[in-house]
């Protein structure tokens, strides 16, 4: 299924500076910059509220927006959303300008389907790579891969070369990159073991460097009952 087109009001004429910024945040607004197609950059602020909605649909960060600059609407797709840190909350978003008639690379979440298959009842799943970076053009975008997990063994993992790809989409991630791997749970015995091997492993001092330690200790201590014996010599 394609992407979503949205369309977006950006409010042109945005001061900048971090004070700017704040300001726009505080008011419920995102500052943000559009560029791309060999144009200059271009200073906007949009509203959180009607970005959210727009990268809330099955697309998801690949939804295709139609920026409103000024009147004039401008095909787009969010190429980076900034965080604050600690809070996560958005801070700055760039919009870069698509070409409906050429390919965008893009990142294509990976999911992997329900299955009761009786071959992977007791194995633990483990999903390596969630995205799949794939060249395509604006409209033939993937929302998802849907990854069927019948073919995969312990032997054998399902890797990025295996998942079928719409006409028009060209794979960019390794194809064999393992996407999701079968393993048999290890006993109680083996965590023991690997815990005894961890255990193991932790520096400890040899003999040689233990008897420098009680060498040195006793040098400091005999240098310290000299002194001692110093001091009291000179008091009496």
């Amino acid at each position: 299924m394609a992407a979503d087109q949205i369309i977006l009001t950006a409010e042109t004429g945005r001061p900048t500076g971090s004070r700017s910024s704040r300001r726009l945040r505080a008011e419920g607004k995102i500052p943000a910059v559009v560029y791309g197609l060999d144009t200059e950059p271009k200073p906007i602020a949009v509203e959180w509220s009607e970005l959210r909605a727009a990268l809330v649909t099955d697309a998801g960060m690949n939804a295709l927006i139609d920026l409103d600059v000024d009147g004039e609407k401008k095909l787009t797709m969010v190429y980076d959303m900034q965080r604050h840190p600690v809070r996560r909350d958005v801070t700055h978003v760039d919009f870069i300008l698509i070409d409906v008639n050429k390919t965008i690379d893009v990142d294509v979440p990976i999911v992997l389907a329900d299955s009761d298959d009786d071959h992977l009842k007791g194995l633990v799943i483990d999903q390596n790579l969630f995205m799949l970076e794939v060249s395509a053009k604006p409209g033939t975008i993937p929302n998802e891969f849907l990854v069927d997990l019948s073919s995969l063994t312990v032997d054998e993992p399902i890797r990025a070369g295996q998942i079928e790809l719409p006409d028009g989409v060209e794979l960019l991630t390794d194809p064999e990159d393992a996407v999701v791997v079968a393993s048999v749970p290890m006993s109680e015995e083996e965590l023991l073991a690997d815990v005894e091997e961890v255990a193991g492993d932790v520096d400890e001092p040899t003999e040689g460097e233990a008897a420098e330690g009680e060498d040195g200790a006793e040098a400091e201590g005999g240098d310290d009952a000299e002194a001692s014996a110093d001091e009291g010599g000179e008091e009496a």
